[in-house]
């Protein structure tokens, strides 16, 4: 269980022991993050911490010199929530007491500068992006669209590419979210609107003996528009439950107001025609947290034209951003190179190199099973353990990785460990997983810097 000093000193770096990282104690917080995904809704387990929420701040180097404390929860205890929807959401309730700091005024306007050339440079975007895109501008939603690839770095073709691809988007609704009864009425309009019985009946009814039996409602046939309409709707029942349980904290997503069910039915669209493009993979649970912190970036673009074409554009940045992960999603693959088990066991061995004491405690003496936390923690990019703001953030760096979204998150994840491992040191099976299941809140840049630590290392 415990390992000589030797061990310890040469597999924990220097930089982490350093006495900098220490902070003082937080008041207790309680933890209303979004329980994981089950078949059925789960009681939330409420942590409480009396100790730091994390176990050391950056050393000097960091930008800023002095680390402020982690923000408090925005979730609770916060002021009724104003009629706009953006307004119940973290960094837009508190707009008269926060300021940006200086950092982000000079990041926002390289960030500027950068989306005002005549070609993008990608490079010199995704290391500005990467330390965090302030919000306002519109300028988180024109870069997520250019580091996903949705936009090309020719700004001259921007326009022409937006219409294409939002046209494609309107045709895919209109070939796949059609009732099976509208299709037969389609395929046969056309046959009798000349006749003088159709003229007659109008609206393209089709008496008994003109329904073709494959397309009859009753029909088991395979191709049966009909028959595929019914195995279609456990699916379609499905999204409509999680979409309703998408961020129940937030107005823009939750609630009885007009803005929350059209957000609501175009977080349905998409996931409904990315089922039937994708009869691989369809539907999986979770799939909807993925989509919300997209469908909100572009949503509430202050330029009119792409806030209206929030849905097409999220439907096309969901399918790349989702290339890169759909094999987490697939079951069949679970247990192969590529599958899910695959990225936990990267993550176990990321630990195992860069705290080795850790890992053994965690895998070994306690015996926790890195799959009892990390696959929430990986299958849904994290949206669930953090605010939501956090969450755009930590988004900002994984979008910015040139490599791809999965190696940067793997070291966030390794980071989230180390930056609470006295606590998990000091822990049996029972406190660490729930610890880790309910991770406290912390300074995301502190995060991210460590995160970003264990690449340089890793490199060197």
């Amino acid at each position: 269980m415990f390992h000589s000093p030797q061990m310890v000193k040469k597999r924990v770096p220097e930089w982490l022991n350093s006495s900098l990282w220490s902070s003082t104690p937080s008041p207790s917080l309680d933890d209303d993050r979004v329980q994981p995904y089950t078949s059925k809704p789960t009681t939330t387990t409420t942590i409480t911490s009396s100790s730091s929420t994390s176990d050391y701040e950056p050393p000097s180097m960091v930008d800023p010199p002095i680390p402020v404390p982690p923000p408090k929860p925005t979730r609770e205890d916060k002021p009724p929530p104003q009629p706009q929807s953006t307004d119940s959401l973290p960094n837009h309730e508190d707009k008269n007491n926060t300021t940006p700091s200086p950092e982000d005024i000079s990041r926002q306007a390289q960030l500027l500068v950068e989306l005002s050339r005549k070609t993008i440079n990608l490079r010199d975007l995704r290391r500005i992006a990467s330390q965090g895109i302030p919000d306002g501008a519109g300028i988180r939603s024109t870069v997520w669209k250019l580091l996903l690839g949705y936009l090309p770095p020719d700004r001259g073709l921007w326009s022409s590419e937006l219409a294409k691809k939002r046209s494609q988007y309107k045709h895919f609704k209109d070939e796949l979210l059609m009732n099976p009864s509208e299709i037969t009425r389609k395929m046969d309009n056309c046959t009798n609107c000349d006749t003088d019985e159709s003229k007659g009946q109008g609206k393209g009814l089709l008496s008994r003996s003109e329904i073709i039996h494959g397309e009859h409602p009753l029909s088991l046939g395979q191709s049966s528009v009909w028959n595929q309409f019914f195995q279609d709707t456990e699916i379609i029942e499905q999204i409509d439950r999680d979409v309703k349980r998408t961020h129940p904290d937030l107005h823009f997503f939750s609630g009885d107001s007009s803005d929350a069910k059209s957000n609501q039915d175009a977080l349905k669209n998409i996931l409904i025609v990315f089922a039937k493009l994708n009869p691989g993979i369809r539907y999986v649970q979770g799939m909807n947290e993925i989509l919300a912190p997209l469908f909100y970036v572009f949503k509430t673009d202050p330029n009119e034209e792409d806030a209206a074409s929030a849905e097409a554009d999220t439907f096309f940045c969901f399918v790349e951003l989702l290339s890169g992960f759909r094999d987490h999603f697939c079951q069949q693959l679970d247990n192969s190179v590529v599958g899910i088990r695959s990225t936990i066991t990267k993550l176990s061995q990321l630990l195992k190199e860069h705290d080795e004491e850790l890992w053994r405690h965690l895998e070994i003496t306690t015996k926790v099973n890195p799959q009892f936390y990390a696959f929430r923690w990986i299958t849904l990019l994290l949206t669930q353990e953090f605010n939501f703001a956090d969450s755009l953030h930590i988004w900002d760096t994984l979008l910015s990785d040139p490599e791809g979204p999965q190696e940067t998150l793997l070291r966030v994840c390794c980071a989230m460990l180390i930056l609470i491992r006295r606590r998990l040191l000091a822990g049996d099976f029972t406190s660490n997983l729930k610890l880790l299941q309910n991770y406290p809140p912390t300074n995301i840049r502190h995060l991210l810097y460590v995160a970003n630590k264990l690449r340089v290392q890793s490199s060197g």
